[in-house]
């Protein structure tokens, strides 16, 4: 299994009153798996296997290896932006809106978590300090109905522009789960190449889960298993149209074409960021972007409408706003979709 050791947790918390191996390739339409050389090849399979142990002790000898000879501080003079709640910084703005695009061709899909559901309550009922939405003199309450939750964070290695990536992770949001991504940009040297070695393949996304030694390959079945494992068994309606849904997150990806596949050389850290974010943000997506690109792990702690992580948010950082970075290799914190880019670029980029 490829990890980070000593990831840290944060608490499971229940639902509270908040409305807040491997095969021959097959033709199919499924995603691609690519050979050592990176010529595609259409490739269907799906693997359920015991996780092959080292790739851990991998994944921590690269970044030791890489930390060896980078450091890593923030840019100089740096200082955390403060939060500008529902603004778009002017130079963005058509990225911000080419973003969105996905919104509309997946209607919103996971933007909300599994069983969401909302009601205007007085502002009694609410107590100061507790998230929630307010309108016109009343609050919204939210509530929702979360599933299991996974001892660890489950694996996904995939990369932003893919569409079957997206469907994958749009269930994620949906079931609420903390992930760790490792992203696979096309010529990624660290990432892609354990996925030809655990599964036989570079093909994407590929899951690995910790808690129950389950791997494989395929969207559809990850989405299957992950719905039956932390959810209610359900697969959304959204995600479960077969090719119209794959079709309808190629659409939706047109704005951003690009953005998020190839590898820009980068210096690997010793730790996992942590971004608290969620599918159908289009502020969330120019992160993810460059956090494949430049081939970070990353813990995401989702949090769409619904979910119990915008209270923890709110007392962690005084304030509830998505994305949120954590870095812990430099110690920033820091909110802001467009600067958390420019972070992330000047203090990992190969200069």
């Amino acid at each position: 299994m490829v990890g980070f050791p000593d990831i840290p947790k944060i608490p499971v918390f229940s639902p509270f009153s908040l409305r807040k191996q491997s095969k021959p390739p097959t033709i199919s339409m499924e995603a691609f798996s690519e050979s050592s050389n990176s010529q595609a090849i259409p490739a269907s399979s799906s693997t359920k296997e015991e996780q092959k142990p080292g790739f851990a002790a991998s994944a921590t000898a690269a970044a030791s290896s890489s930390s060896t000879t980078a450091t890593f501080a923030p840019p100089p003079d740096f200082t955390p932006p403060a939060p500008k709640p529902l603004s778009v910084r002017p130079d963005k703005k058509w990225d911000i809106y080419a973003a969105t695009l996905p919104l509309f061709f997946r209607w919103a899909t996971g933007m909300f978590v599994s069983g969401y559901s909302a009601s205007l309550v007085s502002q009694d009922e609410i107590p100061p300090g507790q998230y929630c939405l307010e309108l016109r003199g009343y609050k919204v309450k939210e509530t929702s109905k979360i599933g299991p939750r996974p001892e660890k964070p489950v694996e996904i290695y995939e990369f932003e522009s893919c569409p079957f990536c997206r469907k994958v992770r749009e269930i994620v949001s949906i079931l609420d789960l903390d992930v760790l991504f490792y992203p696979c940009p096309k010529n990624g040297p660290t990432f892609r190449p354990m996925v030809a070695q655990m599964g036989g393949k570079q093909q994407f996304p590929y899951m690995v889960d910790p808690n129950t030694g389950v791997s494989m390959y395929e969207s559809d079945e990850i989405i299957k298993y992950l719905a039956g494992k932390y959810g209610d068994g359900r697969v959304p309606f959204m995600l479960s149209l077969g090719p119209l849904t794959t079709l309808s997150a190629s659409f939706g990806m047109i704005g951003r074409m690009g953005k998020g596949t190839s590898y820009t050389p980068s210096k690997l850290p010793p730790k996992p960021l942590e971004i608290w974010a969620f599918e159908g943000s289009p502020f969330c997506k120019i992160v993810r972007e460059v956090l494949v690109e430049l081939e970070l792990a990353h813990i995401q702690r989702s949090c769409p409408r619904g979910s119990p992580k915008r209270q923890i948010l709110l007392e962690k950082a005084g304030h509830f706003q998505v994305p949120y970075l954590e870095d812990p290799n430099t110690g920033v914190q820091m909110f802001e979709s467009a600067e958390i880019a420019e972070y992330l670029r000047a203090t990992y980029a190969q200069q």
